[in-house]
């Protein structure tokens, strides 16, 4: 036996209900159960399944036969709109997150490219006299870093007790995408900056830089290192000849 009825609970949808048992089997206090079918399958954009009711049917000399429905929603599923936008979101981060770490790494290369290739010429000499790449760099980081921050960044730098860095904290930080394109930047710019400073102190002290300077680039402190110790056996005899 099958009707159509208007609910009180959801009165925007027309429900098509279809009674499990017959109504002659229904008896004084009876409570059955009903399976309902709606002609819209969505509620407030979400799907909704197993819509099914409560019946129950009371008698009294006063009242008569009265009917008693009472909707119940088992499920409504929140997987499809609520995952879809995590998704959704997720993947635009990681898309900024990559555009940003291959346009960064691409910014400094031409630098460095200048530094080995041609350290004496003209375009060389003022590339490295200016601060716009810096400026650049620095203001893809703060984006980065705006978008990377959650409530519980700071509790995961200052993890221990005495509020310093701990390994796992700084790792758990790093899962993040937007977080490891931000260090990222973080490193080209100084890293281009050291690699500066050694080109600039290898002009002023005539020091081959071209091996310290290509080292900076991934490897920084070793590139430092390198040029320290270029710049020792450079002028060993420095002291010595001024001496005579």
């Amino acid at each position: 036996m099958g009707f159509s009825l208007y609910s009180s609970c959801l009165p925007s949808f027309p429900l098509s209900i279809k009674i499990t048992k017959p109504c002659c089997d229904v008896r004084l206090g009876q409570r059955s159960s009903i399976s309902t079918r709606s002609y819209r399958p969505d509620l407030l954009g979400l799907s909704v399944h197993d819509l099914t009711a409560d019946v129950s049917r009371n008698w009294s000399f006063i009242t008569g036969s009265r009917i008693a429905i009472k909707p119940k929603l088992a499920r409504v599923d929140l997987s499809k709109k609520v995952h879809g936008g995590v998704h959704a979101s997720w993947l635009a981060n990681a898309q900024v997150a990559s555009n940003a770490f291959t346009l960064g790494t691409i910014a400094v290369l031409p630098f460095y490219g200048l530094m080995v290739l041609a350290p004496k010429s003209e375009l060389t000499r003022r590339s490295m006299q200016s601060n716009i790449p810096y400026v650049v760099l620095g203001l893809l980081y703060a984006y980065l870093l705006y978008l990377s921050w959650t409530p519980e960044t700071v509790q995961l730098i200052f993890a221990s007790k005495y509020w310093l860095p701990e390994l796992s904290g700084i790792l758990k930080m790093f899962s993040s995408e937007m977080t490891l394109a931000s260090a990222w930047i973080h490193l080209l710019v100084v890293d281009l900056f050291a690699a500066r400073q050694v080109f600039h102190d290898g002009v002023e002290n005539q020091i081959e830089t071209r091996h310290s300077v290509s080292l900076c680039l991934f490897f920084c402190p070793i590139g430092v290192l390198i040029h320290v110790i270029t710049k020792a056996l450079t002028h060993r005899d420095g002291p010595a000849k001024h001496g005579t």
